[in-house]
């Protein structure tokens, strides 16, 4: 027998499509904060040591965890290349916007203190700001626009044409979804300040904390109150063999309200996921209140886990629904790649995941602590 014989197709696609779920929270649990922390940058920090202070939170960890976003595109392309096709073509302009931001991070950190004056130490301040609510912004309208379908048709041979425009991305739904991802980060972001930080940066990290969780709460339920009488969801009329080849011209859907919450229905413990994203947000903004620092923090990262994974089984087994054509639609079964690349990404996957993962736990381990203003003022260290 072939060695991935070993695991059936359909079997190797629920994998990856449960892989490219922790990869996208992994990023948003990790590098989330560092976005989140950007966006409360210039709002906690009054004095240049206490933005210092906040910025040396996450400076020495944020290229790590930025690792989670490269992964994250690498399944994407890998395991789905439709789905990447699509996205990264018909997304572009959103992509270079979300690119240029992210540049200004490492820009940011590496130039900000190399000089003394308040002009050039307040603007990179701001471009930093910029770097964190852009990127925040542009994924949650991303997926706000996936939830409603994304405008693009498959020709007989399986070729791409997308329909849509840059300004079409940003309907009411879609920046929505972007308030609430905006939201969700920076109350991440305030859980991990509040963790890493004293004093007067603490305290006002507390209250813009408590702000971001009540406001994660409410954009998210009302996210749900209008993906349920607002937005049609899809569904498949025939066709989506799971165990057959990738084509998903091989069958037919149409749009269908109310079908997003078909799964709930089906399997009611999936509901598990909406009320983590509900609870956790209620959770963290309990803890603000109570200056619990550890559930806080854990409070932030449940509503992050039941955000995303709510929009997944929501949508499940569509990946990218087509708004132009909805037979054209891409789901977890037929547009994977093929079974052979399937098998052998997962053996790299668990080899090289779990070294990620323990260098990722070493390296927190050892930058463990709280940032205080005398690492700031120490001119022996290598505070940013």
């Amino acid at each position: 027998m072939i060695l991935h014989q070993l695991l059936d197709y359909e079997v190797l696609r629920l994998i990856w499509w449960v892989l490219l779920g922790v990869l996208l929270i992994g990023f948003s649990a990790t590098d989330g904060f560092d976005l989140g922390a950007a966006i409360l940058l210039p709002f906690v920090g009054k004095t240049d040591v206490e933005r210092r202070i906040v910025i040396n939170t996450v400076g020495p960890v944020w290229e790590g965890n930025q690792v989670w976003l490269i992964l994250g595109g690498g399944a994407i392309f890998a395991a789905w290349p439709q789905l990447y096709a699509v996205s990264f073509s018909g997304f572009y302009l959103a992509m270079f916007a979300t690119l240029f931001a992210l540049i200004l991070r490492p820009v940011g950190f590496k130039y900000r203190s190399k000089r003394e004056s308040a002009t050039w130490r307040n603007s990179w301040d701001w471009a930093l700001f910029i770097g964190g609510f852009v990127p925040s912004l542009i994924f949650g309208v991303a997926v706000g626009n996936v939830l409603q379908g994304v405008p693009f048709r498959l020709g007989s041979d399986l070729r791409i044409f997308y329909d849509g425009t840059f300004f079409g991305l940003l309907n009411p739904y879609a920046l929505l979804c972007g308030l609430l991802s905006v939201a969700m980060l920076a109350m991440h972001g305030a859980a991990w300040l509040m963790l890493k930080t004293t004093g007067r940066v603490q305290d006002r990290t507390r209250t813009l904390g408590t702000a971001a969780a009540f406001a994660s709460f409410v954009l998210f339920a009302l996210g749900g109150i209008a993906l349920y009488f607002f937005v049609d969801g899809y569904a498949v009329t025939s066709g989506g063999d799971m165990f057959g080849p990738s084509n998903p011209l091989a069958k037919t859907a149409e749009v269908a309200p109310g079908a997003w919450f078909a799964n709930y229905g089906a399997y009611p413990i999936l509901l598990i996921a909406p009320v983590l994203g509900l609870g956790g947000a209620f959770l963290a903004f309990i803890g603000f209140g109570a200056r619990k620092e550890g559930i806080t923090l854990l409070g932030s990262f449940l509503s992050i886990f039941g955000i995303i994974s709510s929009v997944g089984v929501s949508m499940f087994p569509f990946i990218l629904p087509s708004s132009a054509d909805p037979n054209a639609s891409l789901m977890v079964f037929d547009s994977s790649s093929s079974h052979l690349t399937l098998f052998i990404m997962l053996g790299v996957t668990l080899i090289f995941l779990p070294i990620v993962l323990l260098y990722t736990a070493w390296a927190y381990k050892i930058l463990w602590g709280k940032v205080e203003a005398s690492d700031i003022t120490n001119k022996g260290g290598h505070a940013y």
